[in-house]
């Protein structure tokens, strides 16, 4: 397990460059199984949705 380092809000994390600086920051902390876990569920989500616009697709051309 990683030994979490305190994170101090800042006003910068508003901004997009500040933002990227967190989220680097944040993903420092994650082990590699909370990685792949995040990795598995965005893929899921992909596979979601582009099966999402062939079903809306085949919809539509059912419908012309």
């Amino acid at each position: 397990m990683k030994a979490l380092q305190r994170i101090r809000p800042d006003w910068k994390w508003g901004t997009s460059d500040g933002n990227r600086k967190l989220d680097r920051l944040l993903d420092q902390q994650l082990t590699f199984r909370e990685k792949l876990e995040w990795l598995e569920e965005a893929e899921t989500l992909s596979l979601r949705l582009r099966a999402s616009r062939e079903s809306q697709k085949e919809k539509t051309a059912r419908t012309e």
